[in-house]
């Protein structure tokens, strides 16, 4: 008897989950397209209540690049992320187990998508894609959705043009993130640009939420200076996504967190989530399906 509830005991163990006792720190990795210390800043609200929720010490990351996210979920150095589609995309075809999407920011109008936005100086008087032949495009980062993948798919099938350098545009590059596109377009380094924002709302605020909506905020440019250009079709916003390999209690905590941080504290999600928004809902890999075949065929 002694022996069979040794037994019974030890596979008791082995099949409970890990629970938050389990784990020593909490990491969570902020995509670039701001400054490093203005990122911390804006996830700082989220950090508290993580570990205030799960007791633990919770860390944040902010590499300098969209890869340095990517990287470390899937060497499981950072334990949560808000990823781009295509920074997703990217992270499931290295490791289909490495992370789990779980949430998904809102629009105002109960929407998750958002677009790409082509945007100029007003002042040069570029108003369509057509106008910058022989000027300089630059993109953001070549693991970001909208400021790469869908305006390099879209924009050559939709006007006939490759994205190379010296071929209808005078030069393309890569700025590094989407703050450094907004910078560089309102400083006139570069003459056009793309970035992101949910297109809803007005031009003047930099829309809802998005990339503009963050340089407003932060000063760092006044909407009037600039135009929009081109507009990409809707993009399904990005996922929040957990390493699959925490604890399901400690997964079960975080979606919770992040679920109820609207109801909880909207200032903190309005940091978080780059703008106005009614928080995040429930999202799972399906909804990533279309950009994942996009990111591989791109990479074919």
């Amino acid at each position: 008897m002694k022996t069979i509830l040794s037994a019974l005991l030890a596979t008791t163990v082995i099949a409970m989950p890990a629970m938050a006792e389990d784990i020593t720190e909490f990491r969570i990795g902020i995509l670039g397209g701001e400054n490093a210390q203005d990122r911390l800043n804006s996830f700082q609200c989220l950090a508290d209540y993580t570990t205030e929720t799960l007791g633990v010490e919770t860390k944040l990351f902010a590499p300098a690049d969209y890869n340095g996210v990517i990287q470390g979920l899937l060497g499981g150095t950072i334990d949560m992320a808000w990823l781009g589609a295509s920074g997703y995309a990217a992270t499931y075809l290295q490791d289909p187990e490495a992370v789990e999407p779980v949430l998904v920011k809102i629009n105002l109008d109960g929407s998750f998508g958002y677009h790409s936005i082509g945007f100029a100086r007003k002042d040069s008087g570029i108003t369509k894609i057509e106008d910058l032949q022989g000027k300089t495009f630059g993109f953001g980062d070549p693991n970001s959705t909208s400021g790469y993948l869908i305006p390099s798919i879209e924009i050559p099938a939709e006007y006939n043009v490759t994205m190379e350098s010296g071929d209808f545009f005078g030069e393309v590059r890569f700025t590094g993130g989407h703050e450094q596109t907004i910078v560089a377009v309102a400083g006139g380094d570069i003459n056009a640009g793309v970035t992101w924002a949910d297109a809803q709302g007005e031009w003047e605020d930099g829309y809802n939420s998005g990339a503009l909506r963050k340089a407003v905020d932060a000063g760092l440019v006044d909407m009037n200076d600039l135009v929009e250009i081109w507009r990409s079709k809707p993009i399904p916003e990005g996922p929040v996504v957990l390493r699959k390999s925490l604890p399901e209690d400690v997964k079960a905590k975080m979606t919770a967190l992040v679920d109820g941080l609207y109801e909880r504290d909207q200032d903190c999600t309005y940091t978080v989530a780059a703008g106005e928004t009614l928080g995040f809902d429930p999202i799972g890999h399906d909804a990533y399906l279309s950009i994942i075949a996009a990111r591989q065929a791109k990479s074919n």
